[in-house]
């Protein structure tokens, strides 16, 4: 929701230039956002700061082509006001055939608009007919995980385990609505740090796995940053465990 209001632009700004300086360097965005309006945001953040962050956007699924995709990034590039995507992701699999995605990508790097490319919403069996399509330079999925949703456990984590392809979790406070949850707030408590500090921290307790947190303000952000210190012990992690098991069988991946 970042780039939907002119009247919190200033404070979004700063508040992507606290978590900078604090050594969250990774930025997150998307076309999708406010129609390219957060992307307008994130490079009002970064002028100046270019090479000091990790800067991923994604594309729509109907700018995947061969023909479109170019143009998508060239796009994106230009509300970021750089010459470079470090990550370009596809943000969910859509009519357009992965090869001729895959293919599309190849071509980004290979012109220097891109360092690297992934995916974003993919399940198992989508990211196996992308491999077998060519696209075993991935270097993502990005998908909606957390203490609340945690499918993914069951076979695509592994699997994506197996390919040394790293996960980015978006929504890891589930927008919110981990934070009255008890047995949350209890673990939170007992420790004197916020919910949403442990839902990150768990998070971050699984090998492979970063969370992007959205955070439109400076003091949510030192927030989030404290949550990187925030080691939960096998007890919590346990006690969590039971508050929020994850499906007996699996399920598909789910989106926001």
């Amino acid at each position: 929701m970042m780039g939907e209001r002119a009247d919190r632009r200033d404070d979004e700004v700063t508040a992507l230039r606290t978590g900078i300086d604090l050594g969250m360097t990774l930025i997150d965005t998307a076309e999708m956002y406010g129609e390219g309006e957060s992307e307008r945001v994130v490079g009002a953040a970064i002028a100046g700061r270019r090479d000091d962050v990790f800067l991923v956007s994604k594309a729509y699924p109907q700018n995947a082509s061969r023909t479109r995709l170019t143009r998508a990034c060239e796009a994106s590039l230009e509300r970021l006001g750089t010459d470079r995507l470090d990550l370009y992701l596809l943000h969910w699999r859509g009519s357009v055939p992965l090869r001729e995605t895959v293919e599309a990508m190849a071509a980004l790097v290979a012109a220097g608009k891109i360092m690297r490319w992934g995916v974003s919403n993919l399940d198992r069996d989508d990211m196996e007919e992308l491999v077998a399509a060519g696209g075993t330079d991935c270097a993502t999925d990005q998908i909606l995980y957390n203490l609340t949703r945690r499918g993914p456990e069951h076979d695509l984590l592994p699997w994506l385990a197996s390919h040394d392809i790293p996960v980015m979790a978006y929504s890891p406070v589930e927008q919110g609505r981990l934070l009255g949850r008890p047995a949350l707030a209890a673990v939170a408590a007992a420790r004197g740090v916020t919910a949403a500090q442990v839902a990150l921290a768990w998070l971050l307790a699984h090998e492979g796995v970063i969370a992007i947190p959205k955070a439109g303000r400076a003091e949510h952000v030192r927030d989030n940053r404290a949550a990187a210190d925030l080691a939960l012990t096998p007890e919590e992690l346990a006690k969590l465990d039971r508050a929020f098991p994850r499906p007996r069988a699996p399920v598909p991946l789910e989106m926001l």
